[in-house]
C-alpha cells in the first residue's frame, strides 16, 4: 500500500480525528444563546472553534453525508436523494469518487465505524476504509413502507382519532411527531457505549486513529426521556419569529406542507414539539459528554481533533413546519459544526461567521493529515480558521442543490450575507433580503426593483454550477425555466 503521507514529523504529531455526526439537528441548538440546555457542547466550542454558518449541500440524508465523506456536492458525488428507498435516484457514488476515509487508511490511519452510515445502498463502510463495529443504515436495508407493510399496518375507515402531537393521514397511517418515550432509540446509547470502548483500545496503538460515531438523533419522531423534558416548561418555549408566515407568497407545496400536515397541530402542540425536539438535543448532548469524559481518561485528548456536526437541519416550527424538505429555508440547512484540537487550534473560543459547506471537511481532514489527492473537492479546507487565519479568497456565496427527496422536484439556491435566492423548477422563485429579513418572510422575487439582485445572484449560482459539472441546464422549452439561464455565464461581464 502506498504511503500517501506529506511532509511532517512523527506518528503522533498527525492529529487522531474523532467525529460525531447527529441527524436533523439544527445549527443553532448548538449556539451558546440558543435555549437548548447542551453543556457538552458550550464546554467543545470554548475550547475550540464554531463554524456559526455551516450548511450541507442537499437537506437529506445521504446526500448531505456523501458531501461529508466525499467533499462533493451532489452534482459530482452521484447521490442525489436517500438511497435507501424505491425511490432512490441513485445507488451510490459515482465510479471514481474516493472519500476521505479511503486516503487516511492508506496513509497509516486506523479507522473506526460504529452508528449511522446511509451514504450508499451497495457499499459499506469496510468498503471505504474504515473497520465497522456496528453500522446502522447500511445496505440491504429498506426505509419506508411495502405494500405488504400498509396492508398488514394501515388501519381502516373509521379507526382514525388524533391523539396530542400526531397526524391524520389517511392511507398512510398515523404518525406522532414527538412522544414520551424513556426507552426509545437505544442504537445511539449502544453506538455511545462501542465508542467509549474503542477508545481505550485505539489509545494504547502507535498509529493515528479515527473515530466515526454516527448518532440517529434528533430525528423526528421526537421521542425522549422524561429527565430531558423535565429541563424545559413548555408554556416558557416561545414560537419561531416566522412561525406567522401564512406563505402566501410561497410555492405551492410549502403551502400545501403546512395546510394539510402541520396544520392539525394546536399552537400548544407545537410549543410541545419544540420543546421536544430541544430535550432531543439535551439527551444527545449528554451522550456526547460520556464520549468526551472517555476521551480525557484516553490520555489522548490533546492530539485529537473532535469534530461536532450534523448531516441537515429541521424546520423546527419555522414557518408551522418541521422535519425537512422541499422548502428552502435555512432551518433544514444549518448544521452544528465545532472543532475542538487543543494541540493545534489558535485562540480557542473563537466563533467564525464565514460561509462553511458539509463539503469543506474533506479537504480539512486530507491537509491536517498532510495527504494529498487528486480528487477536486467542491469544498475548501478550514485549516487555516484553525489557526486563526481567513484566507482573502473565501466564499462569499453558497449554493445548495435539491432534486428533491422522495419526491422530486429541482431546486437550486444562492445565499449571500445579505441575499438568498431559489430557483424552484417546479413553482415561483423566490428571493429574500436577508440583511433586513432573516426569517425569510417575504419573498420579493417578483418585485421589479429587485431584477438586477435576482440577475446577479442567478449568474453567480450557475458560475457554481458549472464549476460542478450540474447537468440541471436543459434548455428545451419546458424545461428551461428559469428567470435567467446558465448561458449567462458566458457573456462578457460588459454585455450582461
Amino acid at each position: 500500500m502506498p504511503d500517501k503521507r506529506g511532509p511532517g514529523g512523527p506518528e503522533r504529531s498527525r492529529p487522531n480525528i474523532l467525529i460525531v455526526m447527529t441527524d436533523h439537528q439544527r445549527g443553532d441548538t448548538a449556539l451558546s444563546e440558543h435555549p437548548a440546555v447542551t453543556p457538552n457542547l458550550t464546554r467543545l466550542a470554548e475550547a475550540g472553534v464554531t463554524f456559526a454558518r455551516t450548511y450541507c449541500p442537499s437537506p437529506h440524508c445521504s446526500p448531505a453525508r456523501a458531501a461529508f465523506h466525499t467533499g462533493l456536492y451532489p452534482s459530482r458525488s452521484g447521490v442525489w436523494n436517500n438511497v435507501c428507498n424505491g425511490q432512490r435516484l441513485s445507488w451510490g457514488l459515482n465510479e471514481g469518487v474516493r472519500c476521505w476515509s479511503q486516503d487516511l487508511a492508506e496513509a497509516g490511519y486506523r479507522m473506526h465505524w460504529t452508528g449511522k452510515w446511509h451514504v450508499s445502498g451497495v457499499e459499506w463502510p469496510r468498503d471505504r476504509g474504515w473497520i465497522e463495529h456496528g453500522v446502522v443504515a447500511k445496505p440491504g436495508e429498506h426505509h419506508g413502507p411495502t405494500w405488504e407493510k400498509l396492508r398488514e399496518k394501515t388501519p381502516g375507515p373509521g379507526e382514525y382519532e388524533r391523539g396530542a402531537g400526531e397526524i391524520i393521514r389517511p392511507g398512510y397511517g398515523k404518525y406522532h411527531l414527538y412522544r414520551r418515550d424513556d426507552d426509545c432509540r437505544v442504537h445511539d446509547a449502544r453506538a455511545i457505549e462501542k465508542a467509549v470502548a474503542l477508545l481505550a483500545e485505539v489509545a494504547a496503538g502507535a498509529a493515528p486513529w479515527c473515530l466515526w460515531v454516527g448518532l440517529t438523533g434528533p430525528h423526528d419522531p421526537y421521542d425522549v426521556p422524561q429527565k430531558f423534558l423535565d429541563l424545559y416548561d413548555p408554556d416558557e418555549v416561545p414560537l419561531p419569529p416566522s412561525f406567522s408566515d401564512a406563505l402566501e407568497d410561497k410555492p405551492r407545496i410549502y403551502q400545501r406542507t403546512r395546510r394539510q400536515i402541520w396544520g392539525q397541530l394546536s399552537e400548544r402542540e407545537y410549543r410541545e414539539a419544540i420543546r421536544h425536539f430541544w430535550a432531543y438535543c439535551s439527551w444527545l448532548d449528554d451522550l456526547f459528554g460520556r464520549l468526551m469524559d472517555a476521551l480525557a481518561e484516553s490520555g489522548q485528548a490533546e492530539n485529537t481533533l473532535v469534530v461536532y456536526t450534523s448531516d441537515h437541519g429541521d424546520y423546527c416550527g419555522d414557518h408551522g413546519l418541521f422535519a425537512k424538505g422541499i422548502p428552502c429555508f435555512q432551518g433544514a440547512y444549518h448544521v452544528p459544526a465545532i472543532i475542538r484540537w487543543p494541540a493545534g487550534v489558535a485562540d480557542p473560543g473563537r466563533r467564525v461567521d464565514e460561509l462553511v459547506s458539509l463539503a469543506d471537511f474533506h479537504p480539512t481532514f486530507l491537509e491536517l493529515a498532510g495527504v494529498e489527492s487528486d480528487q477536486r473537492p467542491s469544498g475548501a479546507s478550514l485549516a487555516p480558521f484553525l489557526r486563526g487565519e481567513t484566507p482573502d479568497d473565501w466564499r462569499t456565496d453558497i449554493c445548495t442543490q435539491c432534486n428533491g427527496v422522495e419526491l422530486y422536484y429541482t431546486q437550486r439556491s444562492i445565499m449571500t450575507d445579505e441575499w438568498k435566492y431559489v430557483f424552484n423548477g417546479f413553482d415561483f422563485d423566490e428571493l429574500y433580503h436577508l440583511a433586513e429579513d432573516p426569517h425569510e418572510m417575504k419573498n420579493l422575487a417578483d418585485d421589479p426593483a429587485y431584477e438586477d439582485v435576482k440577475k446577479d445572484l442567478s449568474i453567480r449560482m450557475w458560475r457554481f454550477a458549472c464549476r460542478e459539472d450540474d447537468s440541471a441546464i436543459n434548455s428545451y422549452i419546458t424545461v428551461g425555466l428559469a428567470p435567467y439561464g446558465p448561458g449567462l455565464v458566458f457573456w462578457d461581464d460588459d454585455a450582461g
